[in-house]
């Protein structure tokens, strides 16, 4: 079960007001959550592995590596790959659900360089961009890219219809990789692959097919595999935001939860989210008492509004 956004903002706002410590804006509260739900997450990863190289938990709900593989496991998705026949690679896919921000230019023949004008430079920055001519995927060799706008080597032939895709990189690491959806495809290193090439008996096939993964990018061999690969990965997890509106002639924050994200993490790291916003906020909170009793207080104010 997910943490409630607004539960959590109001908490800290709570004890952020008992502290006599201010305020928290909700945009600074959306970046502040935003690298924490990062950082718990970030750590699963070294519980898991301290966890396997120690003897099994006889309770089954005590099992930490049970546990964490279970809180691990919301973050898996399965998607397919894109080639790219210009690079001979496939790109990885984006999460269903996940926002894509595009551009649209007109090439004339003489126009190399074009200026973003619905795509900031902070999605530039935070995406995997790539440049599609008239529904050709370009090679990232052929232009340069920068936070305002795309050069091109060569002006885009006239009437051309240029398609500039931003799509947020929540890819955190690659699992199996399949194709036809039915067949498993090894991992193996580029200077190992001379090697299996080199003999008649271990050479890729369409039967027997390896990768290599470099770059966040797939190559596959042999080469004649231009499609149906899938791929099993983990995202990261969304940017928590509590969304809001500012009633008309009112100097307060109202919450919607409509376009609201809540945290991805399960809910018994709820105390856990508090105290490090808390920590980011300056507030170093000693008594676990303090936050629940502060999210005690916000759960019956929710209640009461509720009635």
């Amino acid at each position: 079960m997910a943490i409630n956004v607004n539960t959590v903002y109001r908490t800290v706002l709570l004890i952020l007001n008992k502290e006599q410590r201010g305020m928290l804006t909700p945009d600074e509260f959306n970046k502040v959550s935003t690298q924490v739900q990062l950082q718990i997450f970030e750590e699963y990863f070294n519980v898991l592995d301290l966890q396997v190289r120690k003897p099994d938990n006889i309770t089954e709900y005590g099992d930490r590596l049970k546990n964490t593989g279970h809180d691990i496991s919301v973050f898996k998705e399965y998607g397919d790959c894109t080639f790219n026949p210009a690079e001979g690679k496939f790109t990885l896919p984006v999460t269903a659900g996940s926002t894509v921000y595009t551009q649209n230019f007109t090439g004339d023949g003489q126009t190399a360089s074009f200026q973003f004008t619905t795509i900031t430079a902070e999605q530039i920055d935070s995406s995997n961009v790539l440049i599609y001519i008239d529904g050709v995927l370009a090679s990232s060799g052929t232009y340069s890219l920068s936070d305002t706008s795309i050069t091109f080597n060569q002006p885009p032939a006239n009437q051309a219809v240029i398609l500039v895709t931003a799509k947020p990189e929540d890819f955190y690491r690659l699992g199996s990789v399949f194709y036809n959806n039915e067949k498993e495809v090894q991992l193996i290193q580029r200077n190992d692959l001379v090697y299996v090439n080199s003999n008649p008996l271990t050479k890729p096939s369409v039967t027997y097919p390896v990768f290599l993964y470099e770059s966040h990018k797939i190559q596959v061999v042999p080469a004649t595999i231009t499609s149906n690969i899938t791929v099993s990965y983990l995202r990261k997890p969304m940017d928590v935001r509590w969304n809001f509106s500012i009633p008309q002639g009112q100097a307060y924050y109202r919450y919607d939860p409509a376009g609201s994200i809540d945290f991805e993490l399960n809910k018994s790291e709820q105390s856990n989210v508090i105290n490090r916003i808390l920590l980011y906020a300056g507030v170093v909170v000693k008594d676990p008492s303090i936050i629940q009793v502060a999210q005690q207080q916000v759960q019956a104010d929710t209640i009461k509004e509720t009635l």
